[in-house]
Formats: C-alpha cells, structure tokens, sequence
C-alpha cells in the first residue's frame, strides 16, 4: 500500500519540464528486472499489474535496448542480425509505442505486452524507425529509462530519400493505385523541394540534437547502413560490443546471395533471407537531380558529423 500512494504521489508531482540536458549516471547498472518495477510503481495509476511469467521462467519485460531508426536505413536487417545472438530476444513487429498517441496512452503495461518472452539474462530490443524523427519520442523514451541503450542506422541520405520513394511506390503499386514519378516529389517550381518529407528524414543532424538533449552519445551507437549491406559481421561485432554481449556472431552467419544480390544469414544450419521487400531497385533519376540532391546534403552532413565526432563516406 506503502509503494502505492509513493507511486501517486510521483505521478501528481512529476515535473513537466524537462532539463535540456538531463544528468545522466552512466555508471549505474540496474538490473532490468528492478528497473521495470520501478517504472511501474511510478506510472501504474492502478496497482493491478500482472507479470506475465513463464512456465519456463521468462517473462515479458520493457526492453533495455531500442532501435530508433532511421527509416530505410537497414532497421529490419539490423534487428534480423542482432537476433542470431542467444542472448537477444527481438519484438517481432514495429511496435510504435513512444510516437503513436493512441498506444502511448495505454501506458506501460500495454508496451511490456508487445514485448518477447525473454530470460533473465537476455536483452529485450524493439524497433521503430520512426522514433529517430519524432520530436516527442527522446523524452519519453528519456522518462521510461534515463540508462537506455539506443541503436541507430543510417545510410547516405540521398540513397535514403530514394529508398523511402521506392517503399511508398511499390504500396501503391501492390494496392493498384497510381503514384507520381520521384522527380515529381523531387522537384517544386524548378528547384530541389526540400520541403519533401523524405528529404527532412535525411537531415540526420536536426534529427539527432533532439536525441542528444536527452541521451549522452555514448549512449548512442550509430551503425554504418552502407557498411552493413556490403559486409555486415564487422558492423555487428561493433553493435555487440557496444551492449556489451559475448561475442558469439560469427563471419559463418553470413553470406552472399547472388540472386538477391545481399547478404542473408545462417543460424544453426538454417538459411534465411531478408523479404522480398527488401533490397528493391531504386528508380531511375536524372544525373543532374541526383547531384543536385546530395549537394543539397553537403552541408547537413558535415553539422552531423560535426556532431556525433565521426564521417561517414556519403557523397
């Protein structure tokens, strides 16, 4: 009853506003388990959680990893990659918690039922790649757990604004619906319109700022998309260190599918590849728009890289 009323006393007198730049105890290693307690008692308006626990012993609990984003950057193959590890346990779909109102107002309880079962010793991820560009998402992510572990991939932003056209393209096309050609997006009056949203979800630096008012870049482990596609396992051994995991993915996890034309991976035997979704070709574009598009990009980039204290080889 004790931990009850604290919880609502802390729910009626919880700040609203946030520090620009909350201090953050990287040192302090809690256990998921007494983390997801915690929060629970401080935002459980009702004290009627239920743990759904295993026969087995696992359980559903709040992840201690995200994958943030960036749409079109590898999201999927990054999760399907990061999961040959044992002790991973993957949310299967985009869960959209943090920047969809409607699953944000069913409140943690809901969250921690979209997540695996997972044991005690493993690390529970999800990913929404939308979360890297809403503006709302690093302070609620930032009020769940000050300690998050967050991962983000990112391509060459051209070659992003292209895939993102490409994804949007072939929904309509599955659905028999017309769409306009990419140069009508690409183009406004004469010019670049960088009003174009898939233009904005490339503007990394503008995207990460937010994040870094919240999450100090340690905190925040930027995957080489590029570098994933051509040769994953080295990007993947990076991503392990930084959660600290045995390293137990191998090169032999990997190989090349020549039809496909990308990696697919190899787990206990089993082959599996991407789905037929991924690695679409990308239109067509008029050498001249193209260049004008990553020139477009030129100075963006280098404020990112500025940013996060690293280059990336984007044209």
């Amino acid at each position: 009853m004790a931990a009850f009323l604290l919880g609502a006393v802390l729910l009626i007198v919880q700040p609203q506003i946030v520090p620009s730049r909350p201090a953050i105890n990287s040192n302090a290693e809690t256990s998921s388990q007494s983390v997801q307690r915690e929060l629970l008692k401080k935002t459980s308006q009702k004290n009627d959680f239920k743990e759904n626990i295993h026969s087995n012993g696992s359980c559903q609990q709040l992840p201690q990893t995200i994958i943030i984003g960036v749409r079109k950057g590898g999201t999927r193959a990054l999760l399907e990659m990061l999961s040959l590890h044992p002790d991973i346990a993957a949310a299967e779909s985009e869960v959209h918690f943090f920047d969809w109102e409607d699953h944000y107002r069913n409140g943690l309880q809901w969250y921690i039922n979209q997540m695996p079962f997972s044991y005690p010793h493993q690390i529970t991820v999800e990913k929404t790649p939308a979360y890297f560009t809403s503006p709302k998402v690093p302070e609620r992510v930032y009020n769940m757990n000050q300690s998050m572990r967050l991962l983000l991939i990112l391509r060459d932003p051209s070659e992003r604004v292209l895939s993102d056209y490409t994804q949007v393209f072939y929904n309509h096309l599955q659905k028999h619906k017309p769409y306009p050609s990419i140069e009508q997006f690409l183009i406004k009056d004469g010019e670049l319109n960088v009003d174009y949203k898939a233009i904005n979800r490339s503007l990394y630096y503008i995207h990460m700022q937010n994040w870094l008012k919240y999450f100090p870049l340690d905190h925040i482990h930027i995957v080489d998309g590029d570098k994933l596609i051509k040769d994953p396992f080295p990007e993947i051994e990076k991503v392990e260190r930084f959660l600290k995991l045995s390293p137990q993915i191998n090169a032999s996890n990997f190989y090349f599918n020549k039809t496909k034309g990308f990696y697919c991976l190899r787990d206990s035997g089993r082959e599996r590849c991407l789905h037929e979704s991924k690695g679409r070709a990308h239109p067509q574009v008029d050498t001249q728009l193209l260049k004008k598009l990553q020139e477009y990009f030129h100075e963006p980039n280098k404020k990112f890289f500025e940013l996060v204290g690293r280059t990336f080889d984007w044209h």
